[in-house]
């Protein structure tokens, strides 16, 4: 199969598991299970590429299995960390805004095709890191996507294990994290969640194909400009006096030592 071919393909895979995840949805009356598949999804993709590429078999598993550890953990977190907690807040005013009657077919395109689309979107670099191979060996591309998969795992699993110790304390109840990651960014989850998918791009790199970057920037995009940083900075702002603090004390995204 030629790349375009694998690449679309791909697609349809992910439109039907959209598709019977919305099924579900609808069943359980919560938009928000979409939230948890997210990283499941690119494994689901990444394991088809796998299946169909004939790249640099030592490429393949080592980008293969960064990305499990990587997708499987978060959906492991997400499904546990929404467990029993009901629709999230941003999907229950969709509900409101749309109306109940309606929502249910809205969500489908609103919410599932939507995500599906821009997950598609954003694996692009799996795919053409397991298809292309100019090379015989793994180069310096490789090793050096490796060490930063290893710095951005380590933000986002470090600062997600961090904040949920923090919020488990009832203590801590109404206060702000700034020890560990979260002293020298805000986000760190979201720093690593980034720093994860431009070491997926540099292994495209690695390959021989460097637009795949282009996924790695809009993953970034989306991260900081729309549903991470942004979303959740002005709900902080909102509900924690202490915020303003930190937000000055603190840089927002990239790593830096805390100004005094």
């Amino acid at each position: 199969m030629g790349y375009l071919e694998i690449y679309f393909s791909g697609l349809l895979i992910i439109v039907i598991a959209m598709a019977l995840l919305w099924l579900v949805s609808i069943f359980l009356k919560n938009a928000s299970i979409v939230d948890p598949f997210w990283g499941l999804g690119f494994v689901i993709a990444g394991v088809f590429y796998f299946y169909k590429t004939d790249g640099l078999e030592l490429r393949k598993l080592i980008v293969l299995s960064l990305l499990t550890i990587w997708g499987l953990r978060l959906s492991l977190y997400l499904g546990w960390r929404n467990l029993g907690k009901g629709e999230d807040f941003r999907y229950q005013q969709f509900r409101k805004d749309y109306g109940e009657n309606r929502y249910w077919w809205i969500s489908f395109f609103q919410v599932f095709l939507l995500q599906g689309v821009l997950l598609w979107l954003i694996s692009s670099p799996l795919l053409s890191a397991q298809f292309y191979s100019d090379k015989s060996d793994l180069n310096f591309f490789d090793y050096a996507a490796i060490i930063i998969w290893i710095i951005g795992f380590s933000f986002e699993a470090g600062g997600d294990f961090q904040l949920s110790k923090f919020k488990s304390d009832p203590k801590n109840k109404g206060k702000v994290l700034n020890t560990g990651f979260w002293k020298y960014t805000r986000h760190p989850n979201y720093f690593g969640d980034a720093t994860v998918w431009w070491s997926f791009g540099l292994f495209s790199v690695a390959s021989g194909s460097s637009l795949p970057l282009l996924s790695s920037l809009l993953m970034t995009l989306l991260i900081v400009k729309v549903s991470g940083v942004s979303l959740l900075e002005k709900t902080l702002k909102n509900t924690k006096p202490q915020y303003k603090d930190y937000v000055e004390k603190t840089p927002a995204f990239f790593p830096w030592f805390p100004k005094k």
